[in-house]
């Protein structure tokens, strides 16, 4: 059985990533659109942290009980210690009448991606409409992974050896293959950080009514 492995969160920074994901997803999301944000997997809650001085009313959940502790700092109440491998919310937040997900680098370890749209699908029931499921993960694509193999790069950016990490290594077709397959429509993709088609990540919007 696979348990969880507490990250170690010690402090509100942002994630590393966040330097080039923000720019991308502040320019993807619109407060007319996007009224109600759950954050899955938001880790200490700094990106939750950014939407929410942007103005936006942002929730998150995340398997971190360290992570959700430093990010109740932010917004009191609005975080909670969630495994969604459960496939349900929280009682918390059972409630809010999400319109957009926002998962920024988690897709890629898990083990059960399927498992995961539907969670995120499923807690958009309460309120039947359109919605939004924007998704960050590492980019692969041709010229990148050629790039990898002429500088022998490969073990280093595919490591076997770090616990808890990348499982899946997703690309543009792959992702936006999932994505249809459980009846969202791609209506948007970014790559963020680096030079195009060797950037360090993608983001993938996905649009859906309930």
């Amino acid at each position: 059985m696979q348990h969880y492995k507490e990250y170690g969160y010690t402090s509100l920074e942002p994630n590393h990533a966040h330097q080039y994901l923000v720019p991308v997803l502040l320019k993807l999301l619109h407060p007319a659109k996007n009224k109600c944000i759950l954050d899955v997997g938001c880790g200490n809650g700094s990106l939750a942290g950014v939407l929410h001085s942007h103005g936006y009313e942002v929730y998150g959940i995340d398997a971190s009980e360290q992570g959700i502790a430093l990010a109740n700092q932010i917004v009191p109440g609005h975080f909670f210690v969630q495994n969604v491998g459960s496939g349900i919310l929280p009682a918390g937040l059972q409630q809010k009448n999400f319109d957009t997900i926002i998962s920024t680098e988690v897709i890629e370890h898990v083990y059960d991606p399927r498992a995961f749209i539907d969670f995120c699908k499923n807690a958009f029931r309460n309120d039947p409409g359109p919605k939004q499921l924007l998704l960050s993960t590492p980019y692969h694509g041709y010229w990148k992974n050629l790039a990898l193999a002429i500088t022998g790069s490969m073990d280093a950016h595919f490591t076997v050896l770090w616990d808890g990490g990348h499982i899946k290594f997703w690309s543009r077709k792959t992702l936006g293959a999932l994505l249809q397959e459980k009846g969202f429509s791609v209506t948007a993709f970014r790559g963020a950080g680096r030079i195009p088609y060797l950037w360090k990540s993608m983001v993938i919007r996905g649009e859906i009514t309930i």
